[in-house]
């Protein structure tokens, strides 16, 4: 069945509406930026956009719009952008995990080396003391007992 020039205007304009939507970003669910999505929005056969058939040239200028949309940076669809930022996500994210793994790395290492002094410390502290027991000319302080203050 041959079209009149009537339904072929309308089914033109309908594609250049969806095509506009589409290229806005106004994705319907499950739809892409693509003529697939184009000719489900627009009602037309799929098979109408591709050879000698009558919306080749609509396909054309859908395409070369997409392009040059998506040269300037832009991105018509919004999963493309998504995809784009948590890329850039998460490789900002690696690099956090690489900063916070190389500070662990040196707080343990810190942790190790304060343990092995304050251990050294306890030994010598340990030895004094015994020295000082042993030692005749050494006489202990007498301990007092803590003051404890009224509370008001």
């Amino acid at each position: 069945m041959r079209l009149t020039p009537q339904q072929r205007h309308h089914n033109e304009t309908k594609i250049r509406a969806a095509m506009d939507r589409l290229l806005r970003g106004d994705l319907p669910p499950g739809g892409k930026c693509d003529i697939k999505t184009l000719a489900r929005e627009s009602g037309i056969d799929r098979t109408a956009f591709y050879g000698n058939r009558p919306y080749v040239h609509l396909r054309e200028e859908f395409e070369n719009r997409l392009t040059a949309i998506r040269q300037t940076g832009e991105r018509p669809d919004p999963r493309d952008a998504q995809i784009a930022r948590l890329k850039k996500e998460i490789t900002t994210l690696k690099e956090r995990l690489i900063h916070r793994n190389e500070t662990i790395t040196e707080l343990t290492d810190i942790k190790t080396e304060v343990l092995s002094r304050l251990a050294a410390q306890h030994e010598e502290i340990i030895r004094l003391r015994r020295r000082a027991d042993q030692a005749a000319d050494v006489h202990r302080l007498p301990v007092r007992a803590p003051v404890i203050e009224p509370r008001n």
